[in-house]
């Protein structure tokens, strides 16, 4: 039976991880605009991420714009892999081709 990564599998982990995927590698997005892209509420997005995080798949920078907090994220390369295999799995999964 195929296995299906846990972390990844949650409804709106699922949800976060892929759009973060379509981010190109090296580029990252704002806490903001993936709660705005997810429509999302500020604590469950940081909750799924926090469970992300510390998997090691989301990168989490904190800095600063001005006087402002800004928070920008990023799958790492171990969160990319995750996903891949995760797609593959279902595929798999699915029976259909990987």
């Amino acid at each position: 039976m195929v296995e299906l990564d846990p972390v990844i599998h949650a409804a709106a982990r699922l949800r976060i991880t892929a759009t973060l995927a379509a981010v190109p590698r090296g580029d990252r997005i704002s806490f903001t605009r993936l709660q705005e892209l997810l429509d999302m509420t500020a604590g469950n997005l940081s909750t799924h991420l926090r469970k992300l995080e510390d998997a090691g798949y989301v990168e989490v920078q904190k800095t600063h714009e001005g006087r402002t907090p800004a928070t920008y994220l990023a799958l790492s390369r171990l969160g990319r892999r995750a996903f891949e295999d995760y797609t593959t799995a279902l595929k798999d999964l699915l029976g259909g081709e990987s």
